[in-house]
């Protein structure tokens, strides 16, 4: 597996990133064109065309948050493991200052820059990539989808 860095440390799933989104998009795009096809022409029912509309959109939305909820599912696991790491290390829990944000830049940081890096996120209020643009030794999650 590629060493992890700041430049490549994002990761794409290209049958849902581009494939189904572009699917649910054209969706979308048609159901819309059949829709206000059908009722500027009074031609047929509106319900066929409203029905494609509204399952397309609830596809999109299913999408949407199907994402959401596993990302949020994950950041509390993240939050949960680098809370525990924190406490190994010094005894005590994270700075509650700390936003779910800046602990889940702070996974990528080694032991060694943790402490630094988290008491810096605290007293300089640095953004995750300012945080992540500051760690010199990356620490790969290779976990995170």
């Amino acid at each position: 597996m590629q060493q992890q860095n700041f430049k490549n440390h994002t990761r794409l799933v290209p049958m849902y990133h581009f494939v189904l989104l572009l699917l649910i998009a054209l969706a979308i795009f048609f159901s819309i064109l059949k829709f206000w096809r059908s009722y500027s022409n009074h031609i047929g029912g509106l319900l066929v065309p409203a029905i494609l509309l509204i399952i397309s959109v609830s596809l999109l939305l299913l999408a949407w948050f199907a994402r959401g909820f596993a990302l949020k599912a994950q950041d509390r696991a993240i939050r949960a493991e680098e809370n525990l790491r924190y406490f190994a290390i010094t005894g005590n829990l994270f700075d509650n200052r700390l936003s779910i944000q800046q602990i889940i830049a702070l996974r990528f940081a080694t032991n060694n820059e943790l402490l630094d890096l988290a008491h810096r996120a605290v007293q300089e209020n640095l953004t995750p990539k300012q945080i992540k643009e500051a760690i010199n030794t990356w620490k790969s999650d290779h976990h995170r989808v």
